[in-house]
């Protein structure tokens, strides 16, 4: 962006001043730290100059809203509209979470997440004797669209967006939460949200699956084509960075293997006929907020330059709203300690802030007493309440993009660019994702990443304050703890049963045959069966068995 003679001065200046005030200094105060890098590995200088863009175009960079996209996929960003503050929440039965949904709204909240428990995760049914123990206890228990309809009670699905953090079992969920709007008569173009649906990083990271990897990646499809011809507000994937970088990955492998999966998804629709325009605006992605501030900001802009030139120019894109990247953040869990709980709302707030300064679109804080267990109020109000204080106290959202030229974050935002076009490559000799993930590649290179950074955390390299520096005496954590209701899950079985009587069960057999014909079919759509089969009261469980018969189950192939 400098002209050689400009850029010659510049250098000059630094050789100078290393010459002089910099060695001068340091012959009296050396340096504490010989050589500093990311989180990720990236080394780091003592300071940036010009220099060190110098080969960047302005259009690399760009303007907010205009390809690539750099500075943020819209002209206004937070001047126009705020981030969607979204908390998730999710315990016991539909009604229990529907109180939380209702406190969280009064408290100023304007999006609602939803997180499942594990045999909703999982497919299985409430009463199924794998659930025992489990209904409820990490998320809310949804076996029938009785349960649904508890859950959204009183809310207004066409006034706020959900979003529903469910993988193997997404498509199910998503045909309730659709059959719910449709009995309230909800206009479909006015509902907006989210299903995570992003299969392929359970495979990776998450490891929550039922079907083997392609049948999988055929329900993702018939989910993503479902919704573009019908909901044109409502992203039916968030292609999940968030538990790849939880399981180990540094947040250049997080960028890279979460753009493979996008890659290995975008492929399949497209091989399935489906025109890249006529779905790709309707993607959505979700990162996590790490702890290197800078890394994160920097991370956050590089993806929505990566995903833009890959949409332009691998799948030729023509609408700017297929290459516009857009995220929802949420702040690393991974980093909360039980030690000095108090900490983790520093932490969290920190993170949020490299979100905003990233341009999310929506952000979940976590509670400051997650390593225990899931939030309670308090902890959830003063989650919320961070995002607040950023949006309203500090004027950060006054200016799109403010970190934009530093010349520290443009660097380190080019950085992380080759680093993940360099792993994307790697991936595509390899054959791409899913045959990465079948040779357990990406599986590896995230143990390998994750032994690394326990390392040196045990080590003391890698500081955690309260943990391995600063540490109390052992205490208790003195905050409030969410306790789980005992008797959540004698309430959940109650309905299940009580539905089970109450339906028309001839039709819901009918129906699943129907499902289990259907699926042999790979070119059959399976999501208007499974609408009919929820709206007859079909349960989750049901459904899913009725597939493992034509799918088979996933065994994973062990990697060390």
């Amino acid at each position: 962006m400098l002209n050689p003679e400009i850029l010659e001065r510049i250098a000059a200046m630094r050789r100078e001043w290393e010459e002089r005030e910099l060695r001068d200094f340091t012959a009296r105060q050396p340096e504490s730290r010989a050589e500093c890098m990311t989180a990720s590995g990236i080394p780091t200088k003592r300071v940036y100059t010009p220099e060190d863009i110098a080969g960047t175009p302005f259009d690399e960079i760009g303007l907010p809203g205009r390809y690539p996209f750099t500075r943020g996929p819209y002209p206004t960003m937070y001047r126009g509209r705020l981030w969607t503050m979204r908390q998730i929440a999710g315990f016991g039965t539909g009604e229990d979470t529907n109180l939380r949904f209702k406190y969280l709204i009064e408290q100023g909240q304007t999006g609602l997440s939803v997180d499942f428990d594990m045999p909703t995760l999982m497919g299985l049914d409430s009463d199924d004797p794998r659930s025992l123990g489990e209904v409820g206890r990490e998320g809310v228990a949804i076996d029938t669209i009785d349960d649904m309809e508890a859950l959204f009670d009183g809310v207004d699905l066409e006034s706020i967006s959900v979003s529903m953090t469910i993988n193997p079992s997404a498509w199910i969920l998503c045909a309730m939460y659709i059959a719910v709007a449709e009995r309230r008569g909800c206009d479909p173009a006015k509902l907006s949200g989210t299903v995570q649906t992003d299969i392929l990083k359970e495979y990776i990271a998450q490891k929550e699956w039922i079907f083997p990897i392609r049948p999988s990646m055929r329900l993702v499809r018939d989910l993503l084509v479902y919704c573009a011809e019908r909901l044109p507000r409502y992203n039916p994937i968030n292609i999940s960075g968030y538990h790849i970088n939880e399981a180990g990955a540094t947040s250049v492998q997080e960028l890279a293997f979460t753009m493979a999966n996008a890659i290995a998804i975008v492929e399949d629709v497209t091989r399935a006929g489906v025109p890249v325009d006529d779905f790709a605006p309707r993607l959505a992605f979700y990162f996590v907020a790490q702890s290197d501030f800078f890394e994160e900001v920097a991370k956050f802009r590089a993806a929505r330059r990566i995903y833009a030139k890959l949409m332009k120019e691998r799948f030729g894109a023509t609408r700017s709203e297929s290459m516009r990247l857009r995220f929802h953040c949420q702040t690393a869990a991974a980093t909360l300690t039980r030690a000095q709980p108090l900490n983790n709302i520093v932490r969290t707030a920190l993170q949020a802030l490299s979100a905003v300064l990233g341009g999310a679109q929506s952000l979940h804080t976590n509670g400051m007493d997650e390593a225990y267990t899931i939030p309670s109020e308090q902890a959830m109000k003063v989650a919320l309440r961070t995002q607040q204080i950023i949006a309203d106290e500090t004027r950060i959202p006054n200016v799109v993009d403010p970190l934009g030229g530093s010349y520290y974050v443009e660097a380190l935002t080019n950085q992380i660019e080759t680093a993940v076009f360099d792993i994307l490559k790697k991936i595509d000799d390899l054959g791409g994702a899913i045959r990465a993930i079948e040779t357990g590649y990406l599986q590896r290179a995230i143990a390998e990443s994750a032994y690394d950074y326990e390392a040196r955390k045990q080590s003391g390299e890698e500081v955690v304050v309260g943990v391995n520096k600063y540490v109390d005496p052992p205490e208790r954590a003195g905050i409030e703890i969410h306790r789980a209701d005992p008797e959540a899950e004698a309430r959940q079985l109650n309905r299940l049963r009580t539905v089970r009587v109450a339906r028309d069960n001839a039709r819901v057999d009918r129906l699943l045959e129907q499902l289990a014909v259907e699926a042999v079919d790979s070119s059959k759509n399976l999501m208007p069966t499974t609408i009919e089969l929820v709206k007859a009261r079909a349960s989750l469980g049901e459904i899913v068995r009725s597939l493992k018969a034509v799918f088979g189950q996933y065994v994973e192939t062990p990697v060390f």
